[in-house]
């Protein structure tokens, strides 16, 4: 359907149940990522667990082979550390160091149907701050899942994330990459700033799903493009973190489809009851 010069996917709750499904296999990665992200690890190797995750489950890797203009990224997660933001790519040269933080995104297909998240981890002992880097990230992120439940317009949940997040401190707000709608395609209509004014944007309904993924620097909002294409890395050298769910706006409530309980202890009354159905 049209609307404002963009292209909306509405789902039915038959195709929210196969999206579950792959942010299921997405969450199973995440869990297998928690154990196994430790000084000594290279970013290659989390790869290599992280597709046997998704193989082993029956699902195909959305980020493998996927092109945006720049050929197609050769890898089944992007394994952002330290500086870099997002989109990098995981090596055998990238070898995790205690004191690093790493952010870690993937996508997962079933039936055609994707699931997308992300998660920000320590690696060992790590300073406070970054603790707390992540701490408001995460926040920033529920902040939006939740405004989702009684949004109007896509300015209402853009809005909750950037309030959220100035509160809590001095954050750079990454403004050159956001959420965005998913289904079908990984990325789709509409594109969710992480930033933005309450009334304004694209009307939220019910059948629609989003992917919300606030990434934050302790710098500034500025970021750089690395020679390989894709990765990207903040302008001062301010460590950032990202974190990201996949939502399903249902008749009832919300769907966090990548949250193991699809958001039930987080969300309470507002989660729809297909979350513990």
């Amino acid at each position: 359907m049209f609307g404002g010069g963009e292209v909306i996917q509405y789902k039915t709750p038959e195709q929210f149940r196969v999206m579950r499904r792959a942010g299921l296999v997405v969450a199973a990665v995440h869990d297998a990522m928690r154990k196994a992200v430790k000084p000594g690890v290279t970013t290659k190797e989390l790869d290599t667990i992280a597709a046997d995750v998704i193989r082993s489950a029956g699902a195909t890797p959305s980020f493998l082979g996927y092109d945006i203009g720049l050929g197609p990224y050769p890898a089944v997660i992007c394994s952002s550390v330290n500086d870099q933001v997002v989109h990098a790519i995981p090596s055998d040269d990238q070898v995790l160091a205690e004191g690093d933080l790493i952010s870690i995104d993937v996508g997962a297909i079933v039936d055609g149907w994707h699931g997308d998240a992300a998660i920000t981890l320590p690696v060992g002992e790590v300073d406070a701050k970054l603790l707390e880097l992540t701490r408001v990230c995460e926040e920033a992120m529920w902040a939006g899942i939740t405004a989702a439940a009684t949004a109007k317009r896509l300015g209402d949940i853009s809005n909750a994330i950037q309030k959220t997040i100035l509160r809590e401190g001095h954050y750079g707000i990454v403004t050159g990459f956001g959420g965005h709608g998913i289904g079908t395609e990984m990325h789709q209509d509409p594109h969710v700033l992480n930033y933005g004014r309450r009334g304004k944007g694209t009307r939220i309904k019910p059948g629609m799903a989003l992917a919300l993924e606030p990434m934050i620097t302790l710098g500034t909002s500025e970021t750089v493009d690395d020679e390989d294409g894709w990765t990207v890395v903040t302008a001062d050298g301010s460590m950032a973190a990202h974190v990201e769910h996949s939502i399903a706006l249902c008749e009832d409530g919300i769907w966090v489809l990548t949250a193991p309980d699809g958001g039930v202890e987080r969300l309470g009354d507002l989660a729809s009851a297909m979350a513990t159905g």
